[in-house]
């Protein structure tokens, strides 16, 4: 079975070929779809160096977002099987391994990284449980962690979600519809340290998640 595993990139220059070579040694069969949008910190030569038969560069001439970048490496991908993998060190891709495997069983169709927050700064760590919390109540969800960015599926359900936001958002919209759509969602604890230099999202990011989720509320595929 394999794992089409997208990168959205935005400025990562010091770490994105240390998080690529991580992710490239993963013991699956697996394809790599990196997604630079428009990062304007050297980042933009780093990755065409990387670009292998195994890995897939793709450049956004201006910058659209991570939901965009999602979006963008969705339409290339060619596994059974999609994950999303940031561009820093805070995720292990070895976790890719232990993910999967239900999904190869047939005992899910959807796997969440669940993390330990206990890295994150307190607004943070309050934030991402304050929006689990608000999935929850909403969607009749009995998640750990909404806001992982380690959401593994098939590929036609990836697909089949129509997905439109354009930021750090977009986390909100595919837990939305997948569960409006039916699907339970199988979680696994995953190892998470939390970094703070050239971070990308903020405190003012729960915002918008609140949005979408209030948005997809009554969403229903095909519509």
């Amino acid at each position: 079975m394999k794992l089409s595993i997208l990168m959205p990139v935005f400025n990562e220059a010091p770490t994105i070929e240390q998080v690529v070579q991580r992710v490239r040694s993963v013991p699956l069969d697996h394809e790599v779809i990196l997604v630079n949008d428009a990062s304007s910190d050297g980042t933009h030569g780093i990755v065409n160096q990387l670009a292998a038969p195994d890995l897939k560069v793709i450049h956004h001439p201006i910058n659209r977002g991570k939901g965009a970048a999602i979006r963008t490496g969705m339409k290339e991908a060619t596994g059974e099987v999609i994950v999303i993998q940031d561009a820093d060190l805070e995720y292990d891709p070895n976790d890719f391994v232990r993910l999967i495997q239900p999904i190869q069983e047939g005992k899910a169709n959807v796997v969440y990284g669940v993390r330990s927050l206990e890295t994150q700064r307190l607004i943070m760590r309050m934030g991402n449980n304050f929006l689990t919390w608000v999935t929850n109540v909403m969607y009749g969800g009995k998640l750990g962690d909404m806001e992982t960015c380690y959401k593994m599926m098939r590929r036609e359900i990836a697909l089949s979600l129509d997905l439109e936001c354009r930021r750090f958002d977009v986390e909100a919209e595919i837990t939305a519809k997948l569960l409006r759509a039916g699907h339970i969602i199988h979680e696994l604890p995953i190892r998470y340290h939390a970094r703070y230099e050239n971070k990308k999202l903020s405190p003012g990011d729960g915002f918008p998640a609140l949005q979408a989720l209030w948005k997809y509320r009554k969403w229903k595929a095909g519509n």
